[in-house]
């Protein structure tokens, strides 16, 4: 099973739900943080990392100027003018290069040859789960200055896809916020996907923007409500309307907890707050994976802190 912790947007929650996700789950797993641009799932699961990798995506260079005629079909086909001929003299701004191919294809004369544009980092290695075992870790971190995400989730995804074909398990995804494309491509592989919303008038906005994107992947989803309370009693009653609207299961009620805040200002896991933090989370494990496998959610199997 591949589980996706997404969110509308940023700062409800999704990565304090993953990382307790992945602390808990009972078999074994591999917490993955997409969060590309900005990750922060270390800062809960201090991981001890064994391994890095640069990631970086095949960009033209021009390798032979002077076999340039000048016909203009590199710039043609370039939709975003990565590549260009100023009469027979071809310029490539990497940059902008979105890895298409298409100078390469349509290019008569071979100027081009391929070339390397660092994205940013992989790492892994293993985190400690509460009983004391240890299971998989896994990351990757855009290079400052690089504006593409999305190759680099691609990149970090392929390593997962190798771990999980070499020791099997499951993968726990803390995925980017909002609802663009950095999103989407995290989101493609997962088999059920934890929607964390916080119960205001943006949360639920914006919980709705990320169900009409998620909608059509077609798979299992599920909400998890952090802050319960914080909204007021006409916020959490608007989010269980929208869920109840739309079909999806509440997983968990997280309350609006100053001890909860405390503990993610400090990096501790919201699991490793009190025991009833820790009692609800693994309740809300069971669900996700029952959400995952298919089985119809129950009123009974609402709950929270």
């Amino acid at each position: 099973m591949i589980l996706a912790v997404a969110s509308g947007k940023g700062g409800t929650g999704k990565t304090t739900v993953a990382a307790a996700l992945a602390r808990l789950w009972p078999t074994r797993r591999i917490a993955v943080d997409l969060d590309v641009e900005a990750p922060n799932l270390h800062l809960f699961l201090a991981p001890e990392v064994t391994g890095r990798e640069d990631a970086a995506l095949t960009v033209p260079e021009v390798a032979h100027p002077e076999r340039c005629t000048g016909c203009g079909a590199c710039g043609d086909i370039c939709a975003f003018k990565a590549v260009l001929a100023f009469g027979d003299f071809p310029v490539v701004f990497p940059e902008m290069c979105h890895a298409c191919g298409g100078c390469f294809a349509v290019c008569p004369e071979a100027v081009f040859a391929p070339g390397r544009r660092l994205l940013g980092e992989m790492r892994w290695g293993s985190a400690a789960a509460p009983q004391g075992e240890r299971f998989g870790y896994l990351a990757g971190e855009m290079r400052v200055g690089e504006a593409m995400s999305p190759p680099l989730i691609r990149a970090v995804t392929r390593r997962l896809q190798e771990m999980l074909a070499a020791g099997g398990g499951d993968a726990i995804l803390d995925a980017p916020p909002g609802v663009s494309c950095p999103v989407m491509e995290a989101v493609r592989p997962a088999d059920a996907i934890v929607l964390v919303c916080e119960p205001t008038p943006f949360g639920l906005h914006d919980l709705d923007l990320a169900w009409q994107g998620f909608a059509g992947l077609g798979v299992p989803t599920g909400v998890v409500v952090n802050r319960a309370g914080g909204g007021g009693a006409a916020g959490d009653a608007a989010v269980e309307d929208w869920c109840a609207a739309h079909r999806l299961p509440v997983l968990a009620r997280l309350p609006f907890d100053r001890a909860m805040a405390a503990a993610y200002a400090r990096g501790v896991p919201a699991d490793a707050v009190s025991a009833a933090a820790r009692a609800a989370f693994a309740g809300l494990v069971s669900r996700v994976r029952a959400l995952g496998a298919g089985e119809k959610m129950r009123e009974a199997c609402h709950g929270g802190i």
